[in-house]
């Protein structure tokens, strides 16, 4: 059977009223993912190179450059496409950023920075966190935050491991005491709280530009923004008001055959009133003052 601690009921029939500002139907938030610089590579000194990316062939014993130079193309191109973007739309995204790729490319997380974005922590390297010894998960974290810190002077208060995160992930994160807020989690529309200050934002692989990659379901610009626009759709026509995330990769969506999926998006967006688009921490503000004052 599984564990008596894991809730497959969540908030069931009657989810709660979020409030969202403004009377918003629905808090939306795009997440930019900056992995550039962190994936597996034996030239970065890793045991393997990263196998994921735009074709599906995993060279080992030597330096892959076709896979790192695929990656090289989202810090060096795609990051001023997406700010572009979202400039002319005057819209927010929270940067979701590895440490070691920012450490290593500044601009990644300062030039978001400056622009109003968020940049939040997603692990040291592009890596699951499953079986990690704690002591390294511990080291993982405070580098993650020193490299965002470093390029933005100012630190992440949220986190999002790749995939599985550990079963110490979450305490380590609270022990360390300046996250408010974690996003390792697949399993609801609305937010929820785990503790008095830290709030869990849950995440989807679904309306996540990731689907581009081989056998992912996307091939078009239009099969990610027709996705994504149904389910804003949906969401803003179904009773209650829910929370949306829509996962981008620098090297991803800002590919110019796919940059038209992100610009429709934003441009449907931009058109509907009752969409609150906002990075993750400020909804995760909102949901535990919400939490605070209701008794």
């Amino acid at each position: 059977m599984p564990p008596t601690n894991r809730d497959l009921v969540g908030y069931g029939r009657n989810p709660p009223d979020p409030g969202w500002p403004g009377g918003a139907k629905l808090a939306l938030s795009f997440v930019v993912n900056v992995e550039e610089g962190a994936e597996l590579s034996l030239a970065s000194g890793d045991a393997r190179n990263e196998s994921v990316h735009e074709i599906r062939e995993e060279v080992t014993g030597q330096p892959d450059p076709c896979m790192e130079t695929h990656y090289a193309y989202g810090a060096r191109v795609g990051i001023w496409r997406i700010l572009d973007a979202f400039d002319k739309h005057r819209m927010r995204a929270t940067f979701s950023s590895c440490g070691r790729a920012v450490a290593h490319a500044p601009h990644l997380a300062k030039a978001p920075h400056e622009a109003g974005h968020e940049i939040s922590a997603h692990g040291w390297r592009w890596e699951s966190h499953a079986n990690m010894p704690e002591a390294t998960e511990r080291e993982v974290i405070a580098a993650t935050i020193a490299a965002i810190r470093d390029a933005t002077g100012e630190r992440p208060v949220g986190w999002h491991t790749r995939s599985a995160s550990s079963m110490n992930t979450r305490r380590l994160l609270l022990e360390e005491g300046g996250f408010l807020y974690d996003s390792d989690v697949y399993d609801d529309d609305l937010p929820r709280l785990h503790s008095p200050g830290h709030v869990i934002l849950p995440y989807g692989f679904d309306v996540n530009d990731m689907r581009f990659s081989p056998g992912g379901g996307f091939v078009q610009a239009e099969d990610f923004s027709r996705y994504a626009i149904g389910a804003i759709n949906w969401l803003m026509e179904e009773p209650g008001a829910k929370m949306l995330s829509i996962g981008l990769h620098l090297r991803i969506i800002g590919r110019p055959g796919r940059m038209r999926a992100l610009a429709d998006i934003l441009a449907h967006v931009a058109k509907i009133p009752g969409i609150w688009v906002a990075p993750r921490r400020e909804i995760a503000a909102h949901w535990l003052k919400r939490a605070q004052e209701t008794p």
